[in-house]
């Protein structure tokens, strides 16, 4: 997998779009505003940055490599690095589904209706 492949994979979600609210380098994909994946493009090895469960969190850092304990700038118990290449794709793309249904399930009544009439 690639940064390109990732980026289409987030962008066909419901709500998604991109932006560069930080710098020139970090990819930000938000649902309806709130963010949940960022990527810094420019570094080696390509990795994205996921909102996680506390508690699967601990799991998968045991179980992966390529799995980072705190995304750096971010809170270190709902955030990890990924560092793709290291994760099995198939994995990848299911904590991207995990990191966007954690953001939705915390927006207002009135975000999440406006997401579901998209």
């Amino acid at each position: 997998m690639d940064i390109e492949s990732l980026r289409s994979y987030c962008l066909q979600k419901k709500g998604v779009t991109e932006d560069f609210p930080f710098d020139a380098q970090t990819l930000v994909f938000k649902v309806m505003g709130k963010m949940f994946a960022l990527s810094g493009l420019e570094r080696i090895p390509s990795s994205v940055n996921l909102k996680c469960d506390p508690e699967r969190s601990v799991l998968l850092r045991d179980s992966y490599d390529g799995v980072i304990s705190g995304a750096f700038h971010m809170n270190k118990l709902h955030w990890n690095s990924i560092i793709i290449g290291e994760v099995p794709p198939a994995l990848l793309f299911e904590l991207i589904d995990h990191s966007y249904d954690l953001v939705v399930s915390k927006m207002t009544k009135k975000l999440r209706a406006e997401l579901d009439a998209l």
